[in-house]
């Protein structure tokens, strides 16, 4: 436009001749000649694109998307897959041409619809939640890690919270609620999610499901309502939908890095909070303001979920179980017994009979071993040969001096039992006192199993009491001299020796 407007300047007010305009301008004269008749800004248009190529494969490409409108949009291809298809075709030609077509067919058939209009809602202090996952990266301890971020929104005021996961199982989904609820300062009284798995069991006919059972126990503990969304109906909870792709933007661009996951949520949960400077859109003023109105509306909490998913396995010959591709430890008398182990987001819990035997922290990744050595103490009493190669005890970062201990009784004549027999006298009370029967052995320079034990003992032996002090009422004067003619009158007569 701006040379359109010199051109008429130059001409209409100055008096320059259009041959010198065009020669200056290096523009031909009917182009000059044009832009003196141009008022408006011109409009660079192509009214049809030739096809060339594409030409004879018209025809497929259009039985392939009338077929393709019918299906759902998730199961329909792309222009790319499309293009791909008409090459093992033997379409020879560019994909720029193939997605101009599929756009201009899907402009000149798809017809709007009443469906795509919505209508503005309002929600109530407290009435209604909202969750989703999304998909991030991150960089974590300096590994490049796919996340599974979990997306919570109160819908009055609009105050988020998000956590990001390794996984997306049911038990991050109880642990994301616990955090979620916790960051809120209470429940709000119904939550809205898609048809997740962890969710939902079946669905039904309309709005009616059949939710998880573990998930109900969730919902029955927070006393909130789960609403499940019409299948494919994202605007039913279109805050948290609206809120992933803000999120990703506003948080995971450009990539993230942080040394643990934990330092990420910290650092996740402390932008939440930042956030909430932002204006609500409706109310005109900081988020911030509305959520502390909100907060007294919502349902206070009384202790947190116990968030685990439990599982029947059989201990193996090993003493270990398995649990989302890794390997944990059990108590050794357990070996070839079934026992229930419980996952939460953070931990493995082994029980029995109704009692907690082992706790690990739970493990990502593949094949890993995780191993408590305490739990194989018992095998070295019938193998202690197993002390010199045995995972659990190799990996064992024990105490200096009961180290240096190890090593020198593992060079004696059947150190191994000795040793052994040290770790299972410390089973009940633990390394510290062993620790110290070490450094006293050290100290004196003689180190063998029975000098250790030996001080072991003495450190675990009851102290002598006190000598009591008796009132003076209760003291002896005159101390009772000894009779012995008292064992005669016992036995009848007197006592001879023969």
């Amino acid at each position: 436009m701006d040379i359109i407007a010199e051109i008429r300047r130059r001409h209409l007010v100055s008096g320059e001749s259009i041959s010198s305009i065009a020669r200056s301008l290096n523009l031909s004269r009917p182009t000059v000649r044009k832009h003196l008749k141009t008022t408006g800004e011109p409009v660079y248009r192509r009214e049809k694109q030739s096809l060339p190529r594409l030409g004879e494969f018209q025809s497929v490409l259009e039985a392939w998307l009338t077929t393709e409108q019918s299906l759902p949009k998730s199961q329909r291809r792309t222009a790319q897959r499309l293009f791909e298809g008409l090459q093992a075709e033997g379409y020879i030609g560019a994909y720029d041409s193939v997605q101009r077509f599929v756009k201009r067919w899907k402009a000149t058939t798809t017809r709007p619809s009443a469906s795509q209009a919505f209508v503005p809602l309002r929600f109530a202090p407290g009435e209604v939640g909202q969750f989703d996952w999304s998909y991030e990266q991150a960089e974590i301890a300096g590994v490049h890690q796919p996340l599974r971020v979990a997306h919570f929104r109160l819908a009055h005021s609009r105050a988020m919270f998000v956590v990001a996961y390794l996984r997306e199982t049911q038990e991050m989904v109880f642990d994301a609620h616990n955090r979620a609820f916790a960051f809120f300062g209470g429940v709000p009284q119904r939550m809205v999610y898609d048809n997740l798995k962890t969710v939902v069991q079946t669905i039904l006919s309309g709005k009616e499901r059949r939710f998880n059972s573990r998930f109900m126990a969730l919902a029955s503990h927070y006393l909130f309502e789960p609403v499940a969304c019409t299948p494919a109906s994202g605007w039913e909870k279109g805050q948290v939908e609206n809120q992933v792709g803000n999120i990703r933007e506003w948080l995971f661009t450009p990539k993230l890095r942080f040394a643990s996951l934990t330092e990420l949520n910290d650092w996740l949960a402390l932008r939440c909070r930042e956030l909430t400077s932002r204006r609500h859109p409706l109310q005109h003023r900081p988020i911030a303001e509305v959520f502390a109105e909100e907060q007294a509306a919502l349902r206070h909490i009384v202790a947190p979920f116990d968030g685990y998913v439990e599982d029947m396995l059989r201990v193996s010959s090993t003493c270990l179980i398995r649990v989302d591709y890794n390997r944990y430890s059990v108590p050794s008398a357990l070996a070839g017994k079934v026992v229930s182990v419980r996952r939460t987001a953070d931990q493995v819990r082994v029980v029995h009979e109704s009692k907690i035997i082992a706790i690990h922290p739970r493990r990502f990744g593949r094949e890993q071993l995780v191993c408590d050595p305490w739990h194989y103490l018992p095998v070295l009493e019938r193998k202690p040969g197993a002390l010199r190669h045995g995972v659990p005890f190799v990996e064992w970062e024990l105490p200096r001096a009961i180290q240096t201990v190890r090593d020198r009784l593992l060079k004696q004549p059947k150190g191994d039992r000795a040793f052994a027999d040290l770790l299972l006298m410390a089973k009940d009370v633990g390394l510290e006192p062993l620790q110290m029967a070490c450094e006293l052995a050290l100290e004196a320079g003689v180190i063998t199993g029975s000098v250790v034990m030996n001080e072991l003992r003495c450190l675990l032996t009851p102290s002598r009491p006190d000598a009591l002090l008796l009132p003076q009422a209760m003291q002896l004067h005159t101390e009772p001299a000894a009779d012995c003619g008292r064992y005669d009158t016992l036995r009848g007569g007197a006592h001879v020796l023969h």
